[in-house]
């Protein structure tokens, strides 16, 4: 008589589920309320880190998007300009020591490093996902092995594998290749840190009905695991973005990056490489900073922003 009750319990859990989701479905498919909407735009006052760090990036985004309709991008080329002239209005950042015009450099470098980032970032938490979940939820050996190969990289320093990844690359360095190399190690601490999310909600109460329901592993994965990680996704993605940003300036700096590509990294090399520090080209060295700062403090902004949305313990109800 037991097993029967718990049968009969566990086929009504089965059904308020399903219930629950097809209320949700229906609850989605109708327009949004203007309390929600309204609801949304106090959340957003509560969580200025948000809209403050979109802002700062979207910034960028507009600098590099209108400075390349109202401007010569190409003059970011060696022996464009005099060289080593300092602001003015045909020169709105100056000119370096290889007679680039450095408005133009910034125009055309922001973006290039903002795609180093992406790339990198995505390449990242999507084969950190695939293996985090890989090793969470079916376990076992597979989790044995991914987990020993997550801990033993994390304890080797990634900037020295970079130099020797990048110093091993025989052909000349792109901006793509340059996002693989950032690459071939930004998936091992999202790898660890989606893990241990997985772990946890694996024994969540709804993944054991949507298991005993029928659905198959896959189903569990893709329709009710991960769409209820998409917001800790979103955070990691940041975070993967700008320490892959900052990796990529860390071996550019070095001199291991596009020689040939305006990026922000490049400039820094060509800072260092002519000592414009110390001679007081303050308008090499500027622009660079200032945009570094912005885009970094901008996307920790949005990760704090977003941190807030996937975290339990700092969210606050729209």
């Amino acid at each position: 008589m037991s097993f029967v009750h718990e049968v009969t319990g566990l086929e009504r859990a089965v059904e308020v589920e399903a219930g629950l989701r097809l209320a949700g479905d229906v609850g989605s498919l109708a327009p949004a309320s203007p309390d929600r909407v309204g609801a949304f735009l106090r959340y957003l006052r509560r969580n200025p880190s948000l809209w403050i760090g979109g802002l700062m990036l979207l910034s960028l985004v507009l600098f590099s998007l209108i400075g390349s309709l109202a401007w010569e991008v190409e003059q970011y080329r060696p022996l464009s300009v005099r060289a080593l002239q300092p602001p003015s209005w045909a020169l709105p950042f100056g000119s370096d020591r290889q007679g680039r015009d450095l408005f133009a450099t910034m125009v055309a470098g922001t973006p290039m490093t903002i795609r180093i980032g992406l790339i990198a970032g995505v390449l990242g938490v999507g084969i950190g996902t695939i293996l985090a979940f890989v090793a969470a939820y079916y376990g076992g050996i597979a989790d044995t092995l991914i987990k020993g190969v997550v801990d033993i990289g994390l304890t080797v320093p990634g900037l020295l594998v970079l130099i020797i990844v990048a110093v091993t690359v025989r052909q000349a360095i792109s901006v793509e290749l340059m996002a693989l190399v950032v690459a071939s190690l930004a998936w091992l601490w999202p790898t660890r840190t989606i893990r241990a999310q997985v772990l946890t909600m694996r024994e969540r109460a709804w993944v054991q009905v949507a298991r005993l329901s029928g659905m198959s592993g896959p189903e569990v994965i893709f329709k009710e695991m991960l769409p209820n990680l998409f917001p800790y996704l979103a955070a990691a993605l940041v975070n993967s973005i700008s320490a892959a940003i900052l990796a990529s300036i860390g071996l550019e700096a070095l001199g291991l990056g596009p020689i040939d590509s305006p990026t922000l990294g490049m400039t820094v090399y060509w800072v260092l490489f002519n000592a414009a520090l110390i001679n007081g080209w303050w308008w090499w060295w500027g622009p660079p900073i200032v945009i570094l700062f912005i885009l970094f403090v901008g996307l920790f902004l949005l990760s704090v922003g977003l941190d807030e949305i996937a975290n339990p313990r700092l969210r606050k109800a729209v």
